[in-house]
């Protein structure tokens, strides 16, 4: 019981920073009247994939680690794009380097789990673990997006197809979490709702000024 417990805490602590970030990038938008990026958004962003994947790891949940997997080192590459990621010490830019990979080699390798268990968790049958790879893939794809974006533009962005793509994978994401009775997804993705939907009236708000 205390090691669900200790579970679920990762997974708020990891939800918390993800909804933090997008709740100062909302603040700091507002009164600068025009989607921005605040300081420290990409660094938050990496922290919270960072205890997500340990949390999806611990639940046995595939659909979080692969999310998370996919976006984590988008994460790595905006911080490059800032010019921030050196200002990290390198003990932890090696870690966050190698961390999933390691987490992933060592799971499906040490003589207790594999890769055949990747599709056979029983608390998630298949219909639902389908649910969830596509609910993740659409909401991890607005990064890719973002990515591809920024590296066009040689910045850091948040652009408009950010937010749409973001508010459709999370509608998505709760459908998966109900079903999963995921509390960690409900609530972080609920209040991610808000804030997506916000940005996007922001958005198109500037470019008719």
């Amino acid at each position: 019981m205390k090691a669900e417990y200790l579970i679920l805490i990762i997974g708020f602590i990891a939800q918390l920073l993800f909804s933090g970030r997008f709740l100062w990038q909302w603040i700091v938008s507002e009164k600068n009247k025009k989607v921005v990026i605040p300081k420290h958004f990409w660094l938050v962003s990496l922290i919270a994939s960072f205890l997500l994947f340990v949390y999806g790891y611990l639940r046995e949940d595939f659909p979080i680690m692969m999310g998370q997997t996919l976006t984590y080192f988008i994460y790595i590459r905006n911080l490059q794009l800032e010019k921030k990621w050196q200002d990290i010490p390198l003990f932890w830019r090696v870690l966050f380097w190698i961390f999933p990979i390691g987490v992933v080699v060592y799971y499906y390798n040490n003589g207790i789990n594999d890769i055949s268990n990747l599709f056979n968790n029983p608390e998630v049958p298949f219909k639902l673990l389908l649910l969830g790879i596509v609910s993740q893939l659409t909401f991890k794809c607005r990064f890719i997006y973002q990515w591809i974006y920024s590296e066009r533009k040689k910045e850091s962005s948040l652009p408009l197809g950010f937010w749409v793509i973001s508010l459709a994978g999370s509608l998505l994401i709760i459908i998966y979490a109900i079903l999963r009775k995921d509390p960690v997804l409900i609530i972080g993705h609920i209040t991610g709702i808000i804030t997506y939907s916000r940005n996007i009236i922001l958005y198109r708000k500037s470019k008719q000024d």
